[in-house]
């Protein structure tokens, strides 16, 4: 649906990064009333609070939930992080008030071709890359959505050339909306699906089926871009009603490689590991679709120096390098971190909050490939620790119950030409606000080391 002028709009769930914002200052200008309910308080949403405090006539229930805002709305408009169990939700749709999210009112104003991108892992560094490929003949092309910046927010950047595809990050929550509105993008980008955020989803095929709507909806002349070596992906996308690429890892590990063209060397992508390779092959791939030349696809490559908080190069002290890979909350994640320093001597900052995920294959991983184990205080580490025990492993010391504790120890286990990993395998919350704090704590602690 369309807001109208006039509409009563409840946001629920402001949230401390930026579609918040952007949700609020989208129906603020269609000329909607707009009613913020969160149930953290103002000191929580602070940043946001400040952004927002042009619009004064905004009003704010923080701190709190009253059914009665859902009975005011004409529409509500969910945030991501509020579950679709939540009472508010559930009120609305039994009084029939129509719940979208930023993405629906997004794909629906939007007007420009969307490529959306989504996976368990590797899909903030894809669509990091798809958009400086894109870039390369769209200059002024926008990148929004998963990774903290608005898509609402860049509508007017947009409309400055629609004929640019739009790269946008889409995570599980984001399209839980698209699928209950039967809405994906023109392109769909899938890097992997495992198991995560089971403490929200209630199975695993309730989590890959909710990540399948990215191109669940498509049509016929739109395109699918997936993993050929990933058994869920594949099950899945059976009977797929977009056209279909299918990527995968070159024969020739030295080459990039994907619908038998010649992307240049392995070396030129200066992120370590296979699965970088797997996100510059797919992203490549969507850039093929919708027109960048082979060439463009090559030098954005040679050009792109990584994202932050994903196998992040924070600084070299005393030989040891020290890497930020705080976005890896799954273990698949992890272990792919350990992978790509296979050979290094790795010192390990791992564990955190429990997301309900098994930890059998990162235990195995770390007692494989991590020198000395660094554990992070959190609702996961007791198992995981439990887990190491089985495998005759040892942490290098006591928890860490904060992450200059965790760097200093580390630091006194590390080796020179080796390097100090946080690569958690799990969330954030409890020591941290989010996986960002989390690495914006690490690098200041590194920062702070003496040389």
């Amino acid at each position: 649906m369309t807001v109208a002028d006039g509409a009563k709009v409840l946001v629920l769930g402001l949230g401390s990064r930026q579609g918040g914002v952007g949700v609020v200052r989208y129906l603020h200008g269609l000329g909607a009333s707009v009613r913020v309910s969160d149930r953290s308080d103002k000191a929580a949403l602070a940043d946001a609070l400040a952004t927002l405090a042009d619009l004064d006539d905004v009003t704010y229930h923080l701190g709190g939930e009253d059914l009665a805002d859902v009975n005011w709305a004409d529409v509500v408009v969910r945030n991501p992080g509020v579950p679709a169990e939540s009472p508010m939700l559930q009120h609305a749709r039994a009084h029939g008030t129509p719940v979208e999210m930023e993405m629906t009112l997004f794909l629906r104003a939007c007007p420009a071709p969307v490529v959306g991108v989504t996976g368990t892992k590797g899909k903030t560094t894809t669509t990091a890359l798809l958009h400086a490929m894109v870039q390369r003949r769209w200059p002024a092309a926008v990148s929004a959505g998963n990774m903290g910046r608005s898509a609402l927010a860049e509508l007017d950047a947009i409309a400055a050339d629609p004929t640019a595809p739009v790269s946008l990050e889409l995570s599980s929550f984001q399209l839980e909306s698209m699928g209950e509105h039967r809405m994906s993008p023109h392109v769909a980008v899938v890097t992997n699906i495992a198991p995560d955020h089971l403490d929200r989803y209630p199975s695993f095929e309730a989590y890959a089926e909710t990540k399948a709507a990215i191109w669940r909806y498509q049509r016929p002349d739109d395109w699918v871009v997936l993993p050929a070596d990933d058994e869920v992906v594949q099950r899945l996308a059976v009977g797929a009603p977009g056209r279909r690429v299918d990527f995968a890892a070159p024969s020739d590990p030295q080459r990039l490689t994907t619908a038998g063209i010649d992307l240049g060397r392995r070396d030129a992508l200066r992120i370590p590991g296979r699965h970088a390779a797997l996100d510059a092959i797919a992203a490549a791939s969507a850039a093929l679709v919708v027109g960048v030349e082979p060439v463009d696809i090559e030098h954005a490559i040679a050009g792109f120096a990584g994202v932050p908080h994903r196998m992040e190069l924070v600084a070299t002290v005393d030989g040891v390098d020290y890497v930020n890979d705080t976005a890896a909350t799954t273990p698949i994640a992890a272990i792919a971190a350990l992978l790509a320093h296979a050979g290094t001597h790795v010192t390990l900052i791992t564990g955190g909050f429990d997301k309900q995920l098994p930890l059998d294959e990162l235990a195995d991983a770390i007692t494989e490939h991590a020198d000395e184990i660094v554990l992070l205080d959190g609702t996961a580490t007791p198992h995981l620790l439990a887990l190491l025990h089985e495998r005759g492993r040892e942490p290098a010391g006591p928890t860490a119950t904060s992450m200059a504790d965790a760097v200093a120890l580390a630091r006194s286990r590390a080796r020179d030409g080796g390097v100090v990993l946080l690569s958690p395998g799990c969330a954030s919350f409890g020591l941290f606000r989010d996986e960002f704090d989390r690495g914006d704590t690490f690098r200041a602690a590194v920062d702070a080391l003496d040389p």
